[in-house]
């Protein structure tokens, strides 16, 4: 059984994004899905490198992953839209 932490979007965000103690980070855009109505955000930070920016997705299990869920996949692929 997994953590409820470990799928947390602050967890997701940390493990994806890597921002450190000093380094904002940013939610740009938070909304629904087009298919399946299910919650997604979009969050930006700062490197050196320049800009870095990730869409987080929750699934009906409460967790935000990176990739949506499997029927809102299934859906956007039916309808042709790029993933």
């Amino acid at each position: 059984m997994k953590s409820s932490n470990s799928q947390s979007l602050r967890f997701q965000v940390e493990k994806w994004l890597a921002p450190g103690p000093t380094t904002p980070v940013h939610v740009v855009e938070f909304s629904r899905t087009h298919f399946g109505r299910r919650r997604y955000v979009c969050v930006e930070t700062a490197q050196p490198a320049g800009l870095r920016a990730l869409f987080f997705f929750r699934h009906d299990d409460g967790c935000w992953y990176v990739f949506p869920p499997a029927a809102d996949r299934s859906k956007m692929a039916a309808n042709g839209c790029v993933m």
